[in-house]
């Protein structure tokens, strides 16, 4: 169900497939989700700008059915942020996250939606 995408300037040598693994780790305990059931995608070599700079720099979606709101978006903010920091050089002051959260009947998955699967 959650889906962490994030878009960078970072270059694709960077980002290996251990960072994605921990992305999907990190995801799934900060929601309470399923590993079985995260996503992550990361689109690398992008040319962008934030602030003036082309300097490291990204934008990031973290969408999820449930598990989103004021206060939970937070604690996800927080170690997405730390996670993207750490292992992609990309600083917090950098890069910004959005938060979609989606209904069961918006979100499809083995040729239904998790509305059919989970009511």
């Amino acid at each position: 169900m959650p889906h962490l995408r994030i878009e960078t300037n970072v270059p694709k040598n960077v980002i290996t497939q251990d960072f994605i693994l921990k992305a999907g780790a990190v995801i799934a305990k900060t929601l309470g989700k399923p590993d079985q059931y995260c996503a992550v995608s990361v689109i690398p070599d992008l040319p962008m700008s934030f602030g003036g700079s082309t300097s490291p720099c990204a934008i990031a979606n973290l969408m999820s059915i449930g598990g989103l709101g004021v206060d939970q978006n937070k604690k996800h903010a927080k170690v997405i942020f730390e996670l993207v920091e750490k292992e992609l050089g990309v600083p917090s002051d950098r890069m910004y996250i959005t938060f979609q959260n989606e209904t069961t009947s918006d979100v499809g998955f083995k040729g239904t939606t998790f509305h059919e699967i989970f009511g």
